[in-house]
């Protein structure tokens, strides 16, 4: 089962290659993997998106509480919470596609921030499965390229999920 996985750390050089280093060792994947600085400047929250039963993912908790830079590890799949990612995707339509691709971007609500004579760049955030399902859309219009970030996931406040 996939796991998402929130690690509060102190915003010190050598963190994410401990972190790293921990999963790899132990032959653990990092599906995905974003980092940045809290509201603190001295703490960073990473969210490491990974798989495994539930003993794996109970080792790896384990592990990463051991470390010293560690904070804080909570397994987001267990509660409520929000999650988002982003994609960019560069498009190069044909000349009659070109309007099937801004309408498409308007119902995934997405939003043009680059183009040229030749090609759209459209930022989509959402989802997972939104994500996906765009990036499949597009695919026989001419996708030249995309880049898409981790997941990134909040707790709601104050809602435990049943």
């Amino acid at each position: 089962m996939r796991h998402t996985i929130s690690v509060l750390v102190e915003n010190k050089f050598g963190v994410l290659s401990r972190i790293s280093g921990l999963f790899s060792g132990r032959g653990y994947n990092i599906e995905s993997l974003s980092v940045n600085e809290t509201t603190d400047p001295q703490v960073s929250v990473m969210t490491i998106v990974t798989t495994g039963d539930d003993w794996i993912i109970e080792q790896i908790t384990k592990q990463l509480n051991k470390l010293i830079d560690v904070i804080k590890v909570v397994d987001m799949t267990e509660l409520d919470h929000v999650e988002r990612e982003m994609v960019l995707i560069k498009v190069s339509p044909r000349q009659e596609d070109k309007a099937e691709v801004l309408r498409l971007a308007e119902i995934f609500r997405g939003r043009v921030v680059d183009s040229s004579q030749k090609t759209y760049t459209i930022e989509i955030t959402g989802e997972e499965k939104k994500i996906e399902a765009i990036v499949e859309l597009l695919r026989p219009m001419g996708i030249k390229e995309f880049v898409r970030t981790g997941k990134i996931a909040i707790a709601r406040e104050g809602i435990k999920k049943s």
